[in-house]
């Protein structure tokens, strides 16, 4: 990776190797869970499993004391203990630098989603990277192979011949994190000999689009080139992301970026069911608003700019027209449609509503399948 003008702020995805990852905050219980719960005779009675699922930590019933003993979860030490054997580093020599130089190497980290070797990481890691070379938490080497890469989601999958991996745990969908919350990443910053570092930080926003075809958490955890297809965990050890990108400048600090767990479970399940992501679009090239560009609150539509598929056309839909929504559902930047669209596949019927030739109205288009990869 070339290195940016330090007065230039560049957003910079995070395979191999210039910076340093270092950070530490001090980790606090959730200030909110919500319980399972049972009013008996005036008194409210909480289910243990449901304590532990929320808080995390441990707990038995003593039969003998007929007490429940419950330990409260040493929060970063056992997020780093527990995820950290589901964390892989990836090593491999890029086809574009010189193959006589064997210091000439990329880096990155891996997610286990399964126990015989099935990991995820991001497409800049492994997109045109020769001899990849996979190493568990354990320091096992494997040599890894591609199986599929998105660039669109910058998601890629890579398997190696292993047996009893431990996969990470991902938090559920619809995915369920705040600003304010402490978050832990872990991965191979800088050098791969500082593979399983772990920063610890907070969710500092949620929904952003930055230079990306679908939402992203922002985090202040500490995440540099080599981070790059690592986890973002959450205190219970699920990973709420996979850390992909970062603001670099002189000015700037701790602005990291990471796809949402849900974003990544859609590209994992798509590829298992067809093989391929079957990712549809509307047929249409649209302009957003002004207030949408320069990150402004609007609900101004997107113009119409050009017509890209057959089905558009037959629906009657013209360079000019405004799109208001999509099934009743508003959207004004493309996110927000790319958003939307992961409900649909290709070949499905919505109602786009737009505003053509100054009267409101409702169009029943079908979906194009997105030549995006």
């Amino acid at each position: 990776m070339k290195q940016r003008s330090s007065r230039r702020l560049a957003v910079i995805a995070l395979g191999a190797a210039i910076g340093f990852a270092a950070g530490d905050a001090e980790a606090v219980a959730p200030a909110k869970a919500s319980l399972d719960a049972q009013v008996i005779n005036g008194e409210v009675y909480v289910k243990a499993s449901s304590l532990v699922a929320q808080l995390g930590g441990s707990g038995s019933y003593d039969p003998g004391t007929k007490k429940y003993n419950y330990a409260a979860a040493d929060a970063v030490p056992d997020v780093v203990k527990k995820v950290s054997p589901s964390v892989v580093a990836i090593i491999g020599k890029p086809q574009d630098q010189n193959a006589s130089n064997r210091f000439s190497l990329a880096h990155g980290t891996g997610v286990i989603l399964k126990s015989d070797g099935l990991i995820l990481t991001n497409t800049h890691v492994v997109n045109g990277m020769d001899h990849i070379v996979v190493v568990t938490s354990d320091g096992k080497e494997y040599e890894g192979t591609r199986k599929y890469m998105d660039a669109t989601s910058d998601l890629a999958l890579v398997q190696i011949k292993a047996t009893g991996l431990k996969p990470a745990k991902f938090a559920a969908s619809p995915l369920q994190v705040q600003v304010g919350e402490t978050v832990v990443a872990i991965g191979t910053p800088v050098s791969f000999s500082l593979r399983n570092t772990a920063t610890v930080g907070v969710i500092s926003g949620m929904n952003r689009s930055v230079s990306s075809h679908y939402n992203l958490l922002q985090t202040d955890a500490a995440i540099n080139p080599g981070n790059s297809g690592g986890p973002l965990v959450n205190l219970k050890g699920e990973v709420v992301g996979i850390n992909s990108m970062k603001f670099v400048d002189v000015d700037i600090d701790s602005m990291g970026f990471a796809i949402p767990a849900d974003t990544a479970q859609y590209i994992i399940h798509q590829i298992a069911k067809y093989g391929k992501v079957m990712r549809p679009t509307l047929g249409l090239d649209l302009e957003e608003s002004w207030s949408a560009v320069v990150g402004l609150p609007t609900e101004e539509p997107m113009k119409v700019i050009g017509i890209s598929s057959a089905e558009a056309r037959n629906a009657g839909i013209q360079a000019g027209d405004a799109l208001y929504s999509v099934n009743g559902k508003q959207v004004s930047t493309e996110v927000e449609l790319n958003e939307l669209l992961k409900s649909y596949l290709p070949g499905q019927t919505v109602t786009v509503t737009l505003l053509s030739d100054g009267d409101l109205v409702n169009r029943k288009l079908v979906l194009a399948a997105s030549s995006a990869k």
